[in-house]
């Protein structure tokens, strides 16, 4: 049985072969050209969650990865990436595209089975975000402008989705989401491992199973979910109110 058919190459820059004459060239050797002009003023911290869509070539003009063909952004902690990135993306503004042309020194300094010399970046900054190590501030009581259901769960949109559909209790959900109790400690978060989590609407915890039918597509809320929604002080399992942040990636029947 054959797999999905892979992705075909972006083709690469121009300029792929070495960073042009109006890039602009940082103290640690890192070349950077703004192609698309972003918004706003304020740039990701060193340690802030970034979503992005990018597509990475070698020198030759060989695609090794891209998001963009895969048509799946994708987010991870600033600081868990190679030092090139780290200090390019920092550069940008939400919205801004701008194409780095990270030194080894920068990029993967010759690990086995990753590629070597110079690599050539595209990158589009969708959005950031503080860490999940950093809770809500809202994270010790639901505030005045949440939502209540009749089973005493709490929740409040923090980015609206798209379309008009739900979730069914027989759905499978892939999310993004962290999770904290309400003295702050982060106890769970696909967003810090860097992979979203899918499974069964109807295996988890009675919280989930019912905020998560309140979602469509996209969406990102925030629930604050009673010790009776959540594990009821099964022993090992984090105890009291909890705190979650979902986005809803995807679904399916």
């Amino acid at each position: 049985m054959q797999g999905p058919p892979k992705p075909a190459p972006i083709p690469p820059p121009p300029d792929v072969a070495g960073a042009p004459k109006d890039a602009e060239v940082t103290a640690s050797g890192l070349a950077s050209k703004v192609i698309t002009k972003g918004s706003g003023t304020t740039r990701p911290g060193a340690t802030d969650m970034v979503t992005v869509h990018y597509t990475g070539w070698t020198t030759d003009g060989k695609m090794f990865d891209s998001s963009y063909a895969r048509n799946t952004p994708s987010s991870f902690p600033l600081d868990r990436v190679i030092k090139g990135w780290g200090e390019g993306v920092q550069l940008m503004v939400a919205g801004e595209k701008r194409r780095l042309w990270i030194p080894e020194a920068l990029a993967y300094k010759g690990q086995q089975g990753r590629p070597a010399g110079m690599l050539v970046f595209d990158i589009e900054l969708l959005e950031f975000s503080a860490p999940p190590t950093v809770p809500p501030p809202d994270v010790a009581a639901p505030p005045a402008d949440a939502k209540r259901t009749p089973s005493g769960l709490a929740y409040k949109v923090i980015k609206a989705g798209t379309g008009t559909e739900h979730p069914k209790k027989s759905s499978r959900v892939t999310v993004h989401y962290s999770g904290w109790q309400t003295n702050g400690k982060l106890f769970d978060s696909s967003v810090l491992r860097g992979s979203p989590a899918t499974f069964g609407l109807g295996d988890v915890i009675a919280g989930w199973t019912e905020g998560v039918q309140l979602m469509v597509v996209g969406e990102k809320t925030r629930f604050w979910i009673p010790e009776k929604l959540a594990y009821k002080g099964q022993g090992g399992a984090p105890s009291g109110m909890l705190v979650f942040d979902v986005e809803l990636l995807s679904y399916h029947d």
